[in-house]
């Protein structure tokens, strides 16, 4: 493992980490009060998947490589409708919020079902990446996945905190806006499947 194993790994890392990075600036302005701790939580959700997804990619290319081509196919379908479904909801909780024109505390933290659903939202596509590090031994594929969970976790730090920044000057809309970007990660993520 060389300079260039790591830079390719952490660059990597932030192409794969750019929708976890989306939906963790929708959650910080969703709950613009989150601390610290609860932030270093849903980062490490994030980065955990991250890190998972392409290790289970590693592991399916070297066994079952004819079942995952198959998933692959799914991948779009299913991270659109998990989005889809949680930025939904965020919208008609928005909209509800908008219109009494106050931001009920309880409506804006993020349940921990919520996490999870969009933790593997965020990292399905990860699992393709099973197939670039195919080669690697299970030491690089790793340390690579490990790369890729820690720049997911810093940049869904950052995203957080400028989250919450927003949230407190947009909290009547926080949730709405959430829900936007959520539903439109999903269907980019759709269209970026299907092509």
């Amino acid at each position: 493992m060389n300079f260039s194993f790591y830079l390719q790994s952490a660059l990597l890392g932030v192409g794969l980490a750019m929708d976890a990075f989306s939906v963790s600036l929708a959650n910080g302005l969703r709950e613009p009060d989150m601390s610290r701790r609860r932030m270093a939580g849903i980062a490490g959700v994030y980065g955990f998947f991250q890190f998972l997804m392409p290790m289970l990619g590693w592991v399916c290319v070297r066994t079952v490589l004819s079942l995952f081509s198959f998933l692959e196919r799914l991948i779009p379908w299913i991270a659109f409708a998990l989005l889809a479904w949680i930025g939904g909801k965020m919208l008609l909780e928005g909209l509800r919020e908008v219109r009494k024109q106050t931001t009920p505390a309880e409506n804006r933290r993020l349940s921990t079902g919520e996490l999870l659903v969009q933790g593997i939202a965020t990292a399905i596509d990860a699992l393709s990446v099973g197939f670039t590090i195919e080669q690697y031994g299970w030491r690089e594929a790793l340390s690579a996945a490990l790369l890729i969970a820690g720049v997911t976790f810093l940049l869904c730090l950052c995203a957080l905190s400028l989250g919450k920044r927003l949230g407190t000057r947009l909290s009547r809309f926080a949730s709405l806006l959430g829900g936007v970007i959520l539903v439109a990660i999903g269907f980019k993520i759709f269209l970026e499947g299907l092509s």
